[in-house]
């Protein structure tokens, strides 16, 4: 049998390459018979460099400020005249220093991505490719055009847009969050970077501010844009200079062939941090299980947290799923002994795997 390997990262516990090493060893414990493809996949968060580096090329590294100011090393993938570049080498929640809080919330920004697109720009590159996600600021990337433009508000995105004139920039992410309301940044994804009620409130004001700056310099009204709430509003920003939103997911199947080795493939072993609802809505996981479908090869998710009902996973066509918290007995061990659990979950799930499927 076939096995195609194509995990997401989980979190900050593994990276999406150190996953797929992880799964491909469980499942040889028991079948080592079968022929492991891995491939690990990315969404434009957390490994988007990684996994394009390792079909790609050698990844380059600058220093930049982190989000909350503390200098930082990211790195940055280029081929020919496109550069690569991943939004959580410089603001993401693991650069943050410890667990996110109401103050860092509110204190993170996106400065180090403008230096991030501004190196690649310098070293020549007429495209860019920002991978999104994964972010520990809800700035609606105002840091990111003050670096790249010259100002304050209305000025700086003129002057970044000039700057830029030439440059074709891509919002890789598959998330489709609007910047504002109660499905933008600030109210989705700000919890998750230690924003409490107050610290949403305070960080929902400043975009709504920000998107009226972003709508006076471009004429358009980008905050609602599918993407613009993506990496803390990044998205939006993106967009206001000129930016064109594609799927993160499908620009990295591109790099590495996903359709070829669906094509082959018997199974799809994928997973990622946590799967939720959120999954439900084009992360990668669902991206590949619904490329998966189309070669009619069944797809089982082993995450390492399942926050789901009954019969979700199989009414968006997945064959099963599998928790390592629950393998693990607690969400603690699972992420403390991240690697050895997962392996060791995949070996039990290869050995009930029916033969052929």
């Amino acid at each position: 049998m076939r096995v195609l390997i194509a995990p997401d990262s989980f979190g900050d516990t593994l990276t999406a390459v150190q996953a797929a090493a992880a799964m491909a060893a469980g499942w040889s414990v028991d079948r080592p018979e079968d022929e492991l493809v891995v491939a690990p996949q990315s969404d434009g968060g957390p490994g988007f460099v990684d996994v394009l580096a390792a079909r790609i090329g050698e990844p380059e590294a600058v220093t930049v400020e982190g989000p909350l100011g503390t200098p930082v090393r990211a790195r940055w993938l280029a081929a020919g005249d496109t550069a690569y570049i991943e939004s959580a080498q410089a603001c993401g929640l693991a650069l943050l220093g410890g667990p996110p809080t109401p103050r860092t919330a509110v204190a993170a920004h996106s400065r180090g991505v403008g230096q991030l697109i501004a190196a690649a720009v310098d070293a020549g590159a007429t495209t860019v490719v920002i991978g999104l996600g994964g972010s520990g600021c809800t700035d609606g990337g105002r840091g990111l055009v003050e670096v790249l433009g010259s100002g304050a508000d209305g000025a700086a995105v003129a002057s970044a847009r000039a700057r830029l004139a030439g440059i074709r920039l891509v919002a890789a992410t598959d998330v489709r969050n609007p910047l504002l309301g109660e499905h933008g940044a600030a109210a989705v994804f700000g919890p998750q970077k230690g924003a409490d009620a107050a610290a949403v409130e305070l960080l929902e004001r400043r975009n709504t501010e920000w998107s009226r700056v972003l709508e006076a310099a471009t004429g358009t009204r980008v905050a609602d844009a599918e993407g613009a709430g993506a990496a803390g509003g990044i998205g939006a920003a993106l967009l206001a200079l000129g930016a064109t939103r594609e799927s993160g997911a499908a620009v990295v199947a591109a790099h590495t062939g996903q359709e070829a080795l669906l094509a082959s493939a018997d199974l799809v072993l994928t997973g990622e941090g946590r799967f939720d609802h959120q999954s439900l809505r084009g992360k990668v996981v669902i991206a590949l299980a619904e490329a998966a479908g189309r070669h009619r090869v069944p797809t089982v998710v082993i995450a390492g947290q399942v926050w789901l009902e009954a019969g979700a996973a199989e009414a968006a066509g997945l064959r099963a799923v599998y928790s390592v918290a629950d393998h693990a007995g607690s969400v603690g061990l699972a992420m403390s002994d991240a690697a050895g659990q997962l392996r060791a979950l995949t070996a039990r799930v290869a050995r009930r795997w029916p033969e052929g499927g």
